[in-house]
């Protein structure tokens, strides 16, 4: 009996690629989603007709807690949801319908909420890489370190603020060692006390003088200030960054007023 032939069968490698691409690509999307929730989730329901309607986490859901092995404090680790937050229910108070802003009770920068709100992030100080030490200092701290003389020095000049008052004095410069720029302006204000200005938040014109107009004069005088004379922490930037910032929202009542 004579044998029926055979088909012979052929790989496409050409589809099997296509659909080994569509299956990574579904992978790749549906991880990311879910990556996405790490911050943020699970939601909290702000209905107050279901105050108790549980945790929103859509699909798909908020992945398990991952613990991260932190740079700053040296060797320490963090699990996600368990970093402890700022307490700021005392500082706001809710309007009178749901999805609503909140309202500062008192002084929102003082508060640091709001616009001029700050991360609890590590109070150490930011590290450079290649010697290991902190890498934003005054230049008296940073030898080798100057300013070009074709540039002005606001060093000993006086410092403008928002209300048109002189609000002290500079008398150093805060230099980032690993960017090479400028952060921070020092500033001794009235009674002797010196502060730190972010230095992309104040001018200096062609004499060397500074002009602020993120703050008035007594609102730069009551800015947060810094343990070490030559060290700044990165909880201490992000609090002068939030106050100076917050400003352009809060130093004045007509700044938080709508423009129309």
């Amino acid at each position: 009996m004579p044998t029926p032939p055979t088909t012979p069968v052929f790989l496409d490698l050409a589809a099997l690629s296509l659909y080994i691409f569509f299956a990574f690509f579904t992978f790749l999307v549906f991880w990311l989603h879910r990556e996405g929730k790490r911050e943020g989730y699970p939601l909290v329901s702000d209905r107050s007709d279901r105050p108790n309607f549980g945790t929103i986490h859509g699909f798909p859901e908020t992945p398990k807690p991952k613990v991260f092995l932190l740079h700053y404090p040296h060797g320490a680790t963090v699990t996600q949801g368990q970093n402890p937050e700022r307490d700021v229910t005392g500082l706001i108070v809710e309007n009178a319908y749901n999805g609503s802003p909140f309202d500062p009770k008192g002084d929102p920068m003082k508060d640091g909420i709001g616009a001029a709100s700050y991360a609890m992030r590590a109070d150490t100080p930011d590290l450079a890489f290649d010697d290991n030490l902190p890498k934003i200092v005054p230049l008296r701290a940073a030898p080798g370190w100057t300013i070009p003389e074709e540039d002005p020095d606001p060093r000993g000049k006086s410092v403008t603020t928002l209300d048109g008052e002189v609000a002290g004095t500079v008398v150093d410069l805060w230099v980032d060692r690993s960017e090479i720029l400028l952060r921070y302006i020092e500033v001794e204000v009235p009674g002797g006390r010196r502060v730190l200005v972010p230095m992309f938040l104040a001018t200096v014109n062609d004499e060397g003088e500074v002009r602020v107009k993120a703050v008035t004069a007594a609102q730069l005088a009551a800015a947060p200030g810094i343990k070490s004379p030559e060290q700044v922490t990165l909880l201490e930037e992000d609090m002068v960054s939030g106050y100076f910032g917050g400003g352009h929202l809060h130093a004045t009542p007509e700044r938080s007023e709508p423009l129309l």
